[in-house]
């Protein structure tokens, strides 16, 4: 559930003086990781879908508080739950919860979201979403946007440079939901349609909740206004985060959340290529670029630190000796370990798509999940015997 037990952890001196140099040294001073050993065999259709189902894209998965089960947010078969040219959205559940073996249990969520992207289970059980676009239209092939924004060619996503809020006509999208297990609504953070800074939201990634109740989503897919909101367990707002950038506490595109078990808050810092680590205050830190480019993040219970790359290289031209894939390794001294590489090995400038896993959880036994939007799947991995 990304937040684990207490136990003492310590950041090593070379880390830190990392942090020291600014992130552009340090990144530029970090060789790719792609070398370490894969300990783990891919499942690739674990998840039995209801008959006529097929997977969305996915960047939501989850481990319920059974530490076993795993929640899953997709996108209604497709790459988003809203037919934009029939102005239609989806009947499909976009919220759903999968057994130990594979099988559905339950699913809700119709017809609510347009774009799930962030999940997160609490202690109690509850489901928190994400949903990170909207409805407003879109403007004909070669037609301005409204009021001289960006191109909306690639909505919700990293195309869409400049803008702080939603476009004209949004009504729906860019809120984070709370369910009950069982699918109730019981809590709905920001405006429907969205939000410009410094209200909220506009293009919510990914939503955590602290041990005390409160809440952190962080928001920014493109735009400008990159940061991260905290929230009392009331939803009543209590202070934003950083501001785009590269220096400590600022970010670009902040895509992913996880608490250590000190309550320390890891962000995956995507378009910096970085994982931060802040107090809940937004204090900065520790950095570091040795888990290459973060979508999805996880901490376990023994602060092993998972990170999944679904970018580097095709989608960042100016590193493609990075390869995609999961990283491994421990936040006591943000050393890389193991890698599960994409199978998928072209990388820029002939591949320029998403692949991989861009959300990462994993379970008590340390089976771990990946959730990919490019290939539209949910792949299990699971230790090799003897490692």
């Amino acid at each position: 559930m990304r937040y684990a037990r207490p136990m003492q952890v310590a950041l090593l001196i070379p880390a830190l003086a990392a942090t020291l140099a600014g992130p552009a040294a340090a990144q530029s001073a970090t060789k790719p990781t792609n070398d370490a050993p894969n300990p783990y065999n891919t499942v690739s259709d674990y998840f039995k879908l209801p008959a006529g189902r097929t997977w969305g894209s996915t960047s939501a998965v989850e481990i319920d508080k059974d530490g076993k089960s795993i929640w899953v947010a997709e996108r209604c078969g497709a790459n988003s739950c809203l037919d934009r040219a029939a102005g239609k959205m989806s009947d499909a559940p976009t919220v759903l919860k999968f057994d130990s073996t594979g099988k559905l249990v339950t699913s809700f969520g119709a017809g609510m979201m347009i774009f799930p992207h962030g999940i997160y289970v609490d202690r109690d059980g509850n489901v928190w979403v994400t949903d990170g676009q909207d409805n407003a239209p879109q403007p004909a092939r070669g037609e301005a946007p409204a009021g001289g924004a960006a191109p909306a060619a690639a909505r919700g996503g990293e195309g869409r440079g400049g803008r702080m809020g939603p476009p004209p006509g949004s009504t729906k999208g860019h809120q984070v939901f709370k369910f009950s297990p069982d699918g109730k609504l019981l809590l709905t953070l920001g405006k429907p349609g969205g939000a410009a800074a410094p209200d909220y939201f506009y293009q919510p990634n990914d939503v955590v909740v602290a041990p005390n109740g409160d809440i952190f989503v962080s928001e920014g897919h493109g735009g400008d206004n990159d940061r991260i909101l905290k929230f009392a367990k009331d939803g009543k707002f209590i202070k934003a985060i950083g501001k785009k950038g590269a220096g400590p506490g600022e970010f670009n595109g902040p895509h992913a959340l996880a608490f250590d078990s000190k309550g320390r808050l890891i962000v995956g810092d995507r378009s910096n290529n970085r994982i931060q680590i802040l107090d809940q205050d937004g204090k900065f830190i520790a950095e570091t670029a040795e888990f290459g480019r973060p979508s999805g993040v996880w901490v376990d219970k023994n602060d092993n630190l998972y990170v999944a790359d679904s970018e580097s290289g095709s989608v960042n031209p100016n590193r493609p000796e990075w390869r995609r894939g999961i990283r491994i390794g421990k936040l006591s001294d943000l050393k890389v370990t193991a890698f599960i590489p994409d199978p998928e090995t072209r990388n820029a400038p002939d591949f320029r798509g998403t692949s991989a896993a861009e959300g990462v959880a994993v379970d008590a036994a340390g089976n771990i999940y990946g959730a990919e939007v490019g290939p539209k799947a949910v792949k299990r991995y699971v230790k090799k015997t003897g490692t």
